[in-house]
């Protein structure tokens, strides 16, 4: 199928109560003024989004559990989940494992997020730095250099999307004279498990982890909502405008983006597939983001449904805005996709685009008829609330809501719909304030705490401060993306 293109880059072709005063005629009573009535913005707009936010707190003192004791492993054990592998991934919509949460789906939930999570303290966003907008670290170590070793999952390569002016400012982008790219951002990276991973969950996985990009407050001014459709013979399937671009741009012009993010990606899945499908084993392709990177999941699982029909894939993403229209989401369905949904109920990122105009007027089309101009969520929800942990602040904080590892920890903490916080949770509580400032002040850690040590300025052997130089096999290179001959 064929998508317009744009003069400057192109699009890869993507399969009030009345009040009344009753006064008698022998008297005459002057009706008092009423009284002066002020917008409380953060309440209005929190009751406009069913943000379900807690009163101001009072000041009191609140006893908090106690942490798990510091040296206790932030992590659950490894077991064998082969005989659930399928359900895990969706083949029964979860319907087992939800509500409430089975502790199998939970940790692969949190595997997932971790990886997702990854794209995030990977990523260069130093402006001063030449490399801004592209990965810390060459694909061969970056777990390793996040922490994340024991995953069980090998980078295979890595992922670009072009950060063009003509789309939504949501990438990065650096003021260096030598910059890296102009053009690029790193969006992420394709990984897959390995022996010993595989045999512990029943099959060759395969994940694609995309990074999301934006503050929450952004995405009022940067989503179009505009639906676009993905191309000849998909007229009534329709995606936001700005996602598709992101996904499918490339230009000609520059180093890493010859190929869109969407050729790029789809060029490893099919290639780790054929690989692992030559050697007689099963294979599962997993698509996991947060934010944006949520977005590019379904965009990326739709069109590996489409050209892999007997590919299980599914999507599990984290705080994800609405994609498309609602038939986007019946082909999904259509071509089995199995889509969870991670969502904090106050967070505003999932409520858009389509605020007003969503699946909630799907009650209307018995009148009106499909309804292709309005936006619909795909897939099942995984619902938490910020109010069930009794770490996290009360009021209102936009972006924390909207955090990661936030999220993270209240999938760690969560039971069912109907239970409160698990006392059992394992993940460092401390990793919610890495990017943010959701913690109690009890709990006595620094909010915002994850950074760069003096900002990467080193004192060199002369008692001067410089920027030292990235290792070499850390420095960004087109060639580093084609994977090794003999790596699957």
């Amino acid at each position: 199928m064929d998508l317009p293109l744009s003069t400057t880059i192109d699009r890869h072709p993507l399969p009030l109560a009345k009040h009344s005063f009753i006064i008698s005629a022998a008297t005459s009573i002057e009706a008092p003024s009423p009284p002066e009535r002020r917008i409380h913005i953060p309440t209005t707009l929190s009751n406009l989004l069913h943000l379900h936010l807690a009163s101001k707190p009072d000041g009191r003192t609140v006893d908090l559990p106690t942490p798990t004791v510091d040296d206790a492993p932030a992590f659950s054990p490894k077991e064998d989940i082969s005989s659930l592998f399928p359900d895990i991934h969706g083949r029964a919509d979860w319907c087992r494992l939800l509500n409430p949460l089975h502790p199998w789906l939970r940790r692969e939930i949190i595997k997932y997020g971790e990886l997702a999570q990854a794209t995030y303290d990977g990523f260069d966003f130093n402006p001063f730095s030449e490399f801004c907008g592209s990965c810390l670290y060459g694909r061969h170590r970056l777990l390793e250099k996040l922490g994340l070793s024991r995953s069980g999952y090998e980078v295979s390569t890595y992922v670009y999307a072009m950060s063009h002016v003509g789309l939504p400012a949501w990438l990065e982008r650096s003021i260096h004279a030598d910059a890296w790219s102009t053009e690029s951002n790193w969006m992420g990276f394709v990984a897959v498990s390995d022996d010993e991973e595989s045999h512990r969950i029943g099959c060759r996985d395969v994940v694609v982890a995309w990074r999301g990009t934006i503050a929450p407050t952004e995405w009022f001014e940067n989503v179009e909502g505009k639906l676009e459709p993905l191309g000849d013979g998909h007229s009534a399937v329709k995606v936001e405008h700005g996602f598709l671009g992101v996904y499918t741009s490339k230009s000609e012009r520059t180093r890493y983006n010859k190929t869109s993010a969407s050729e790029q990606v789809m060029a490893e899945i099919k290639r780790l597939v054929k690989h692992y499908r030559r050697q007689g084993e099963e294979v599962s392709l997993t698509i996991t983001g947060h934010s944006l990177g949520g977005a590019l999941a379904l965009l990326n699982a739709y069109e590996a449904a489409s050209a892999m029909p007997d590919l299980p894939v599914s999507v599990i993403s984290f705080g994800a805005p609405r994609v498309g229209n609602a038939a986007f989401g019946d082909r999904l369905k259509e071509m089995n996709v199995k889509v969870l949904r991670v969502v904090v109920k106050q967070d505003v990122v999932p409520k858009m685009p389509g605020i007003l105009f969503n699946e909630g007027l799907k009650r209307l089309e018995r009148v009106t008829g499909k309804l292709g101009w309005v936006y619909s969520h795909v897939g099942l929800e995984l619902g938490l609330d910020v109010r069930s942990s009794p770490f996290l602040k009360r009021g209102i904080d936009v972006a924390g809501f909207h955090n990661l590892e936030a999220y993270l920890h209240l999938v760690d903490g969560f039971r069912s719909s109907d239970n409160g916080f698990r006392s059992s949770f394992k993940r460092d509580v401390a990793l919610v304030n890495k990017a943010s400032g959701m913690l109690r002040d009890e709990l006595k850690i620094p909010p915002c705490w994850y950074q760069v040590a003096n900002k990467g300025m080193m004192c060199n052997a002369h008692g001067r401060w410089m920027k030292p130089a990235r290792e070499q096999e850390d420095i960004p290179s087109p060639h580093a993306q084609t994977p090794d001959p003999c790596q699957a």
